[in-house]
């Protein structure tokens, strides 16, 4: 079972735009369309299913919010911050 990364482990490993919000990793896609955002949905669905990891995905117009977190653990934890750095080689 993966272990909590401390506060400063978080702050140091956390990819470039996402965001530390409670217990939780957070970022925000930006697309051209709807679509686009559909298909990125699409690609991030099928990496967290290989990592058997599942993120909370929110859906907009033009936007992809993603938020991440280990639930058992009850915080963030590398298997956090490695599923933002996958979901990022995809955008």
């Amino acid at each position: 079972m993966p272990e909590l990364l401390s506060d400063e482990e978080v702050r140091s490993q956390l990819p470039e735009g996402w965001e530390r919000d409670a217990d939780e990793i957070t970022r925000t896609y930006g697309f051209e369309d709807y679509l686009s955002g559909i298909s990125f949905v699409t690609q991030v669905g099928e990496v967290a299913e290989e990592e058997f990891h599942h993120p909370e995905i929110v859906v907009g117009y033009k936007e992809v919010e993603v938020r991440l977190t280990s639930h058992e653990e009850g915080g963030i934890t590398e298997q956090d911050i490695r599923l933002a750095n996958l979901f990022d080689a995809e955008y």
